[in-house]
């Protein structure tokens, strides 16, 4: 790769140099670069012992990223990354970087389990072994230096990650014995955000040829569709001006509307559609909105029924349900609905029967293409294309579907008062 990478000051540490942030997050502090006088680089911290540090930074951290879709292609090579700093092989390096005062971000993306609390880390260790364990003993040198705190913006797709994140630091904190003074700096001089992140990150293109016309062994891909809702205060992005850059990124302080678009939206129309799909024989996301009856369906589904039962702006929720659509067709991304009908009865909870309840609070009206969704479940777990706990598909293919509905173990209450309608539609529709 013949690039002469632009050096910036290090201003963001970052734990995790997977895909996914390479994808999100440092694509767009390359794009803030480029359209704004932030002028910062990103150290690569590598959470686990085992990890990519040294594949990336053996072609000095810089790598290519293309974006793909029906929208079609778009490439750029990424050097916003400084440097990687393995703390299993170079501790003190880790530890150096409380010295720097210009360093005010910390990112993560150490997945769903990085977030929790290992009660064996000890501050002696080099280095402990769990995340939070790691950051608060950078957080406890930095505070012996007198120095301020940091922003964290974590990624880890977790509900309230940063608040979970500041509880298990302080949790350490008071494990170590390290003082009431500390844990105040820890409260006062750091601001812990809450993040909700939706991108889906390709990856190594594996089995693919794509000639960049040089050689690219990070070489990482993703959709156009990125979103980054960041609880916290608005002076966030006076530091990080995501907004010159053009980027779908909210400051907020109530992400849980964001979250609840995202769910009932997003994931509802993927529950709402698998089990009627599966059973009319389809196989991928894109090969459902490639048929125009299901992407009636699924369009009924999201515009007739879901959108009425949320609070933000219709314009734009109209603007995401469109961008669901525009994903859900993306020729580059294979996504099997029998990987999403996965838990699908603890899925259907949470994504789906919000929406059906809702909706009759509100109209006082049935929605049929939700109930039919149900029906659709019922009949789902009746076949051999079912993916659950053992106990729960057993108990699916004997119950009747009277039963299924009365069962609030299942729901979380008694559905039964959707017998009628939801029985209806199995006749309809499945006989």
């Amino acid at each position: 790769m013949n690039h002469i990478k632009v050096l910036r000051p290090e201003r963001v540490i970052q734990f995790g140099e997977g895909g996914f942030l390479r994808g999100f997050a440092d694509w767009m502090l390359q794009h803030i670069n480029e359209t704004s006088n932030f002028n910062g680089s990103v150290v690569v911290v590598q959470p686990i012992e085992t990890g990519m540090c040294e594949k990336l930074s053996e072609q000095d951290c810089v790598y290519t990223h293309i974006i793909r879709g029906a929208e079609g292609m778009d490439t750029k090579i990424i050097d916003v990354i400084s440097r990687c700093i393995n703390p299993y092989n170079n501790y003190d390096e880790y530890l150096k970087l409380a010295e720097n005062p210009e360093l005010r971000f910390i990112l993560s993306n150490t997945t769903e389990a990085g977030i929790a609390y290992r009660k064996e880390d000890r501050l002696t260790d080099t280095p402990p072994v769990s995340f939070p364990a790691k950051v608060t003993a950078l957080l406890y040198k930095r505070f012996e230096l007198g120095l301020d705190g940091f922003i964290f913006l974590p990624c880890e797709l977790i509900d309230k990650n940063g608040q979970e994140l500041k509880a298990i630091i302080l949790k350490y904190a008071d494990d170590w014995d390290l003082g009431v003074d500390f844990k105040n700096w820890v409260e006062y001089n750091n601001v812990f955000c809450n993040t909700l992140v939706d991108r889906i990150v390709t990856g190594y293109p594996r089995g693919e040829t794509i000639d960049l016309g040089y050689v690219d062994n990070m070489v990482n891909t993703s959709e156009y569709f990125h979103l980054w809702v960041i609880e916290g205060p608005k002076s966030i992005g006076d530091e990080i001006p995501f907004d010159i850059a053009g980027l779908n990124v909210i400051i907020t302080d109530n992400l849980e509307k964001y979250r609840t678009r995202k769910v009932r939206i997003l994931n509802g129309a993927h529950t709402a559609m698998v089990p009627y799909a599966m059973l009319k024989g389809f196989e991928t996301v894109k090969s459902c909105v490639d048929d125009e009856e299901m992407l009636k369906y699924i369009k009924s589904c999201i515009f007739d029924e879901i959108i009425p039962t949320l609070d933000l702006p219709k314009q734009e929720l109209l603007n995401y349900a469109n961008s669901v659509l525009e994903r859900f067709s993306n020729p580059y991304i294979k996504h099997m609905l029998s990987s999403i009908a996965l838990n699908s009865v603890s899925k259907f909870k949470v994504r789906v029967l919000p929406s059906i309840l809702e909706y009759i609070n509100r109209t006082g009206c049935i929605p049929k293409n939700l109930l039919i969704a149900f029906a659709s479940l019922i009949q789902f777990y009746k076949t051999p294309m079912a993916n659950d706990d053992q106990e729960i598909m057993d108990y699916m293919k004997k119950a009747s579907t009277r039963k299924i509905l009365a069962n609030d173990s299942l729901w979380g209450q008694d559905c039964s008062f959707l017998t009628d309608e939801v029985i209806r539609y199995e006749n309809q529709f499945f006989g």
